[in-house]
């Protein structure tokens, strides 16, 4: 594969929010802050989901595929690096805002390959495998030919096991694999010091979150979208971590796959205590809406039967906290919440 181009230089504030350039424009060496003993020292061969990638100094211009990598780059102070982003579920993170107003959005959903390649990166990005499946944007094999290095979110591969990308997990997703993503992607930018800052910061909040969470009996359902065919959370991906963490029982936890759809019957016959509703904007399916989603349970004659309906014990997390990143931490802290305000109801 072709390495990435030249080392960056001196440091920048990680919030600080640039113009962004179009495909066409030349796009000055950007600045990232020499880590001192951190330092990344090139060249550096990362091993990612059954790929090896050799760096001989940081990226310069890079896609993301997926809003979960986008945030944790922002998160980074990287949105210099940035041309393009894609796949969005949810707007960013507020305190992201100002950094991703500058960075080009290339599509909503999924982008073409004509539209990742006319962006010219030398670094793409993503959370999901089905990016580069056959059928999805571009293959990394493809990628590599055109001399452009393919990074995975570690949360969505078992070594070469790729799990969005036709694969089914065979063991729990551990929390390691998102602070995995963010420590590498720092190494591979050279801003190690800013990845452990970021890692210590979500780990403090996440044991704080479930500091004041006692192992809760409460079972648990996650619906992500769709009314038709509900797509509900099995029990070795994110949303069921969430579970497990807050000491609750996801109903759906002996189906493997990250997200599955089922019946609404079947949904009925398991009875969650609480129903997790995904809150997303992207107007894809019926019900990605949370107001949408509580008027099909409401009105539906199966779903209306539920105590949970009828309680309204609802807990809304947005899409992109259901999924592993570093929204875990705000899903964990609104579940806390939830779960603290639905056990003091009457």
């Amino acid at each position: 594969m072709r390495t990435s181009s030249s080392r960056a230089g001196l440091a920048i504030a990680a919030v600080l929010s640039l113009t962004a350039c179009g495909a066409s424009e030349v796009v000055p060496e950007a600045e990232v802050a020499t880590e001192g003993e951190n330092a990344t020292d090139y060249p550096l061969v990362v091993d990612n989901c059954g790929e090896s990638m050799t760096f001989e100094a940081a990226p310069q211009r890079v896609v993301s595929l997926d809003q979960g990598s986008t945030e944790i780059l922002l998160a980074l102070g990287l949105e210099d690096r940035l041309v393009g982003t894609a796949s969005w579920t949810d707007p960013v993170l507020p305190e992201l805002a100002e950094a991703n107003a500058s960075v080009p959005r290339l599509s909503d959903n999924a982008p073409s390959y004509e539209v990742l390649l006319d962006s010219d990166p030398d670094f793409v990005t993503a959370s999901f495998a089905r990016h580069y499946r056959t059928g999805g944007v571009v293959e990394r094999a493809r990628l590599a030919e055109t001399g452009v290095d393919a990074y995975l979110s570690p949360a969505d591969c078992e070594g070469e096991l790729l799990i969005n990308g036709g694969g089914t997990r065979t063991r729990p997703l551990e929390i390691d694999s998102v602070y995995e993503e963010i420590r590498e992607l720092a190494e591979i930018f050279d801003v190690s010091s800013r990845g452990d800052e970021l890692i210590a910061e979500l780990q403090e909040r996440a044991d704080a979150a479930t500091d004041r969470i006692e192992a809760s009996d409460r079972t648990i359902a996650f619906w992500f979208a769709d009314t038709k065919s509900p797509y509900v959370a099995g029990g070795l991906g994110g949303a069921n971590l969430l579970a497990t963490t807050v000491g609750a029982e996801n109903v759906f936890a002996d189906l493997d796959d990250d997200w599955t759809a089922v019946g609404w019957e079947t949904v009925v016959e398991r009875e969650p205590d609480v129903l997790v509703l995904g809150d997303l904007q992207r107007d894809r399916f019926p019900g990605d809406r949370l107001a949408d989603k509580k008027d099909f349970l409401a009105s539906d004659p199966l779903t209306s039967s539920m105590q949970a309906v009828q309680e309204e014990d609802y807990i809304a997390l947005h899409g992109a906290e259901m999924n592993p990143s570093i929204r875990f931490v705000d899903a964990l802290e609104k579940l806390a919440d939830g779960l603290d305000e639905i056990g003091q109801a009457p």
